[in-house]
């Protein structure tokens, strides 16, 4: 048999008749299977696992289990957060990092500033609600929101005003945590409505409308002008009050005293002890007209006015010094009278100004007054004042028992000093609940807001 060392049959070997027939040459007789071949050849025979997964392919395509990658993927991305191998030193030590000096005193800043706000969280939420929290530039809510309008009254209430939301209130929001946020500021706001107002005994409606006017533009002077609430001379006032209503006025102003009290007429503030924040005060109530039974009228008044206040440069001391007070002080009187010895009673420089977020208080004032206009032809009376009838306030965060002339209210940033007053002895009220009566039995008690 021939091999591929000696194609070519040995000498001594003779080729056989082949049995088939043919005349015994091989078919593959000179064929080279070089690499010229290999490369000519038509058709490449598969291997047998590259036949099975084409059959099985055929039928169940793969899936990318994923994770996987190849060498055409390209570089593996770099991780953005990958945390850094640190380095050793020789003997296999982490070595320190360079660059974190600024750490150390970065610590110590935060429990410094830990360490303040814990001391004083008051300061801390009243600088964070205003910066931050409902931030409102007069009042207790959001900024940008608008506060709800509360109307005039057309009769007397039949609920107290409903809780506001318990806030500190500073000079930049003054009115914040107060329901009279959204009170009227202006006493012509209130009734009766014009057309409304008819004949009532001799008095023709016009002149029973201007009599309502004169009571009007009075209690604005007395209670709502900036000069007055500030501690001036009430002069405006003065000059709307029969002679003997004024007379009785300026010996209260000249002399205080327990009978003859001038807050029983005007509300005003020591600018010593409290300084009036801005020069509009907000009001609710109602007016009311009817016959006297002597052919005169009858003008009945209920309004409570309220004042945001901040600080005077006195009012940390006042706050420590003994007295026998307690922060509300209810007061009644008859109409007033009496008095004794002049001495005038002048603006008082108010302190330099003070910060937005300084604290402040409110002291709200409830004054009930009837005025009574005589019929002229039974009563010598002169045209165009005031004559009262009846007149009783009732005032929240004021001192009681001090008769000097002014109100004084109580400051929160200085009750936990202390000072040597006794305890209020009587129940707790809600200055702004307008639904009870006045008090007239002169308790001292506490307000439950302001």
């Amino acid at each position: 048999m021939p091999i591929a060392e000696d194609p070519v049959p040995r000498p001594s070997e003779e080729p056989k008749e082949p049995k088939d027939g043919t005349d015994g040459k091989d078919p593959f007789a000179g064929l080279v299977l070089d690499e010229d071949f290999v490369r000519g050849a038509a058709v490449k025979e598969q291997t047998g696992r590259t036949r099975m997964l084409a059959a099985r392919w055929q039928h169940t395509p793969p899936v990318d289990p994923g994770g996987r990658r190849s060498v055409n993927d390209g570089p593996r991305p770099r991780r953005r957060f990958a945390r850094r191998a640190r380095p050793v030193d020789p003997w296999g030590n982490p070595r320190p990092r360079r660059g974190g000096w600024w750490r150390t005193p970065l610590f110590v800043l935060l429990t410094v500033a830990l360490v303040l706000a814990a001391l004083n969280v008051d300061g801390l939420r009243s600088w964070y609600s205003t910066h931050f929290g409902d931030g409102s530039g007069s009042g207790g809510t959001t900024v940008g929101t608008p506060v709800a309008t509360v109307a005039p009254e057309t009769g007397a209430p039949t609920a107290a005003p409903p809780p506001a939301d318990p806030k500190q209130p500073t000079v930049d929001r003054p009115w914040a945590g107060s329901p009279a946020e959204g009170w009227p500021t202006g006493i012509d706001a209130f009734g009766p409505e014009p057309g409304t107002v008819t004949r009532i005994g001799v008095f023709g409606a016009d002149q029973v409308a201007a009599q309502v006017d004169l009571v009007k533009r009075y209690l604005a002077a007395a209670n709502l002008d900036p000069r007055t609430v500030a501690g001036g001379r009430p002069e405006a006032a003065l000059a709307m009050l029969s002679p003997e209503g004024r007379a009785a006025a300026e010996k209260a102003l000249a002399s205080p005293s327990r009978d003859q009290d001038p807050t029983g007429w005007f509300s005003r503030f020591d600018g010593r002890d409290a300084i009036p924040v801005g020069d509009t005060y907000r009001l609710q109530g109602r007016i009311s007209v009817e016959g006297d039974g002597k052919r005169g009228v009858l003008v009945h008044t209920d309004f409570t006015f309220v004042y945001p206040l901040r600080p005077g440069p006195d009012a940390a001391k006042r706050a420590t010094a003994p007295r026998p007070s307690g922060p509300a002080r209810p007061t009644g009187s008859p109409a007033p009278g009496g008095g004794a010895a002049p001495k005038p009673v002048g603006l008082l420089t108010p302190a330099a100004d003070v910060a937005g977020d300084t604290w402040t208080a409110r002291t709200v004032v409830r004054r009930v007054d009837t005025f009574r206009f005589h019929d002229p032809a039974k009563f010598q009376v002169e045209r165009d004042r005031l004559y009262f009838e009846r007149t009783m306030s009732d005032v929240g965060n004021s001192e009681c028992d001090v008769y000097d002339g002014w109100y004084h209210p109580q400051f929160d940033q200085f009750a936990a000093v202390g000072g040597t007053s006794p305890a209020p002895s009587g129940p707790p009220s809600d200055p702004y609940d307008r639904t009870q009566e006045l008090r007239t039995d002169g308790v001292c008690g506490t307000v439950s807001r302001s």
